[in-house]
């Protein structure tokens, strides 16, 4: 069988799920099952739309309008209070915001901020995608939604900041999840059914939250951050878990953005085993 494409964000919050696919001899045995390719969340979306990936871990948001997808259980990128790579920039007090500039690269951001204005903070603001410049969204725009590492390295001082998932949390009282792994149903089909997917990767997950002093060495420099702040970001703001709580708060908003008409209507969530009991159960 040909190898599962899958198509991964090249953010340092997914860094530990991606560990075993990068690292010893577990990689490599490993792409003999996998090809993986890295981009931004919105693209990872569509390639699992169009077909050009097997899995992808992708917003929340696409799980709403790509049809035939299982998720694979217990993964996600979550955050239990503040997340700090998903901050609204503002120039105005959040009550004053009349217009915001969205990063282009994840609906699912977009469509919190949108929820978050109309719902909690009662405006209704006009939104743009635009690219991720701080300085460039804020030239037209009152504010600025930012997320995942330029989310990280922005220059704040002087802005109003607001974190999102830190809003969330408290105008809800649950935890937000950004994103997931999620899977085609039909590149199921053929699959061996004694490899197991979800395995590999709940494996890559622990194992790279066993190695995050590597993980935070490596990634300081890169992106210019000291490494006792990646690892507190790792270990403080990102839940790496689809918890019972997790999949509480991901339901509500799949409820506010339906009934804000931001996202459809969410599909019931399927999930990776339960799909491939269902498959072999119809064989």
């Amino acid at each position: 069988m040909a190898p599962l494409r899958i198509s991964a964000i090249s953010f340092l919050n997914t860094a530990p799920l991606m560990w075993d696919f990068e690292h010893g001899e577990t990689a490599t045995q490993l792409s003999q099952h996998f090809e993986i390719s890295y981009t931004v969340p919105s693209r990872c979306a569509e390639e699992l739309k169009a077909g050009l990936a097997d899995i992808g871990i992708i917003p929340a948001a696409a799980y709403t309008s790509i049809p035939g997808l299982a998720v694979i259980p217990d993964i996600a990128i979550a955050s239990q209070n503040a997340v700090r790579s998903i901050l609204l920039i503002s120039k105005v007090p959040l009550e004053r915001i009349r217009s915001v500039a969205t990063d282009d690269s994840s609906r699912t951001s977009a469509a919190l901020v949108e929820i978050f204005m109309r719902k909690f903070v009662g405006t209704n603001p006009g939104f743009r995608r635009q690219r991720a410049v701080l300085e460039e969204m804020l030239q037209w725009h009152d504010a600025a939604l930012l997320i995942g590492d330029p989310a990280l390295l922005a220059r704040t001082e002087g802005y109003y900041v607001y974190d999102l998932a830190e809003q969330w949390r408290r105008w809800t009282g649950r935890p937000f999840v950004f994103a997931f792994w999620a899977v085609r149903k039909s590149s199921l089909a053929g699959l061996n059914t004694d490899f197991d997917v979800t395995s590999v990767f709940q494996q890559s997950r622990d194992h790279g939250l066993q190695h995050l002093d590597e993980i935070a060495a490596t990634w300081g420099p890169r992106l210019g951050l000291s490494v006792p702040m990646v690892r507190e970001y790792l270990t403080q703001n990102i839940d790496f878990f689809l918890s019972p709580e997790n999949l509480e708060g991901l339901q509500l908003f799949y409820r506010y953005a339906e009934e804000y008409n931001v996202l459809p209507a969410a599909p019931e969530l399927r999930f990776l085993d339960q799909s491939r009991v269902a498959a072999k159960s119809q064989a």
